[in-house]
């Protein structure tokens, strides 16, 4: 599987759309849709609307994120918006801020 990857001090506004992995270390603003993981590396920022089958997050996320497998919330990462998904983890450290739906 190839990842696309949004590197360090990039900073990407409007729509991303992705048929594999997605990993962000810089910014992205506007809204992704993967069909595989999208991965928010520690210091990324995200500020989007998010869909993907699986979402980790170790940056910050502000917009909703539907999650059709799960989501991981990782220590240090930080989520403010609503969640729609089967499954969500939340680790000591995490912080998330927003709704749950786990009816997917």
């Amino acid at each position: 599987m190839a990842s696309t990857v949004i590197g360090h001090g990039i900073i990407i506004e409007g729509e991303i759309t992705a048929d594999d992995e997605v990993v962000i270390q810089g910014t992205v603003r506007g809204r992704i849709t993967g069909h595989e993981a999208v991965v928010v590396e520690q210091g990324a920022v995200v500020e989007a609307d998010v869909s993907a089958a699986s979402i980790v997050v170790g940056g910050h996320i502000t917009g909703n994120v539907t999650v059709h497998d799960r989501i991981d919330l990782q220590t240090g990462g930080r989520l403010v918006g609503d969640v729609k998904a089967a499954r969500i983890t939340i680790a000591d450290g995490a912080s998330f801020k927003g709704n749950v739906d786990m009816e997917v």
